[in-house]
């Protein structure tokens, strides 16, 4: 099956999810295109090991997505209605640029004054 790219700007980065005793792990990341007059949001799913690359990932980095798409069908008895779902499997990425929040510096903290002033009152 031939594999396609996608580029975006990461706005959700969900938990690794565990399912199952086997232990099958997803963790999902939704790109945020802006195409014009519609914003897509686009949920990719990283599989098994490949879950442990997200966490290098942050909110606001724009990357460059290589997945393939899987399908499968769904019944739950012989009279119920059939259903299919598609996903997008990720199979790698590139990060083409650091989002702005990607490295917060420490001195973003408040600055409430020295610590051993007293009291005013």
């Amino acid at each position: 099956m031939s594999e396609a790219t996608v580029s975006g700007q990461v706005h959700l980065i969900e938990p690794t999810k565990s399912f199952g005793q086997k232990g099958f792990r997803k963790r999902t990341v939704v790109l945020e295109q802006v195409t014009g007059r519609f914003t897509n949001y686009l949920p990719l799913e990283f599989i098994a090991d490949s879950c442990d690359m997200v966490d290098n990932l942050s909110v606001g980095d724009t990357i460059k997505v290589t997945y393939r798409l899987t399908g499968r069908k769904w019944q739950r008895d012989e009279q119920s209605e059939v259903k299919y779902f598609l996903s997008a499997e990720a199979t790698d990425y590139e990060l083409l640029k650091a989002g702005e929040g990607a490295a917060a510096a420490p001195d973003d903290e408040a600055d409430f004054g020295p610590a051993d002033e007293s009291a005013p009152f």
